[in-house]
C-alpha cells in the first residue's frame, strides 16, 4: 500500500499512476483526496519487485512534486469488498472530541466504519463540524439505532439511514 502525501497541485494523480503504470504496476484500491491545502493518496498497488525498486520507480515524481512516500508492503492481497449497509450523518458546533465521541459510541454499538469524510463549514464566529460515516453494522441495525439515539443531543445532530444493496 502506497501513501502519498504533498501539497495540492495539478497533475499529482497523473505523474504518480503513470509512473507506476510505466514501471509494472496493477493499482487496486484508491482513496485520493484534498484536505486543506494539501492532496493525499492512498493506494493499493500489485508489484513483483521490492519495496525499494517500487520507491526508486517513484522517486523522480516524488521529487519533482515534493511528495512524502510511505509504503507497507502487503502480504496476502485478496481483494475483499464488504458492502457498507449503514450511513450516518452528523452536524455539530464544532469542538474537541466530536469524532471520537461518535466513533467509540458506533463502535462500542457494533459499527465497522469503512469510510468517514469531515469537513468544516459555518463562519468563524460558528463554525460547523459535518461528519459522513459509512460502515457495516456488524451485530444489527437495531444497536446503531440505539447508539444515535443516545448521540443525539442539544449540540449534536446525527443522522441515520439504511443502505439498501442490490446484489445482482
Amino acid at each position: 500500500m502506497l501513501t502519498l502525501v504533498g501539497k495540492d497541485q495539478r497533475g499529482i494523480v497523473a505523474q504518480v499512476t503513470t509512473a507506476l503504470y510505466e514501471g509494472g504496476c496493477n493499482l487496486g484500491e484508491a482513496s485520493m483526496l484534498r484536505l486543506r491545502g494539501n492532496f493525499t493518496i492512498m493506494l493499493m498497488v500489485y508489484y513483483e519487485g521490492t519495496v525499494s525498486t517500487l520507491a526508486e520507480l517513484l522517486k523522480p515524481v516524488t521529487d519533482n512534486l515534493q511528495l512524502l512516500l510511505h509504503i507497507d508492503p502487503i502480504e496476502d492481497y485478496s481483494p475483499t469488498y464488504q458492502e457498507p449497509n449503514v450511513r450516518i450523518s452528523v452536524h455539530s458546533a464544532d469542538h474537541t472530541g466530536i469524532v471520537a465521541q461518535v466513533a467509540t459510541t458506533l463502535a462500542q454499538a457494533g459499527l465497522n466504519i469503512t469510510d468517514l469524510e469531515s469537513d468544516l463549514g459555518g463562519s468563524v464566529q460558528q463554525p460547523l463540524y459535518i461528519m459522513h460515516i459509512e460502515g457495516i453494522a456488524t451485530t444489527g441495525i437495531a444497536a446503531i439505532e440505539t447508539a444515535i439515539q443516545r448521540l443525539n443531543h442539544a449540540d449534536l445532530n446525527v443522522q441515520f439511514e439504511q443502505i439498501e444493496t442490490l446484489i445482482l
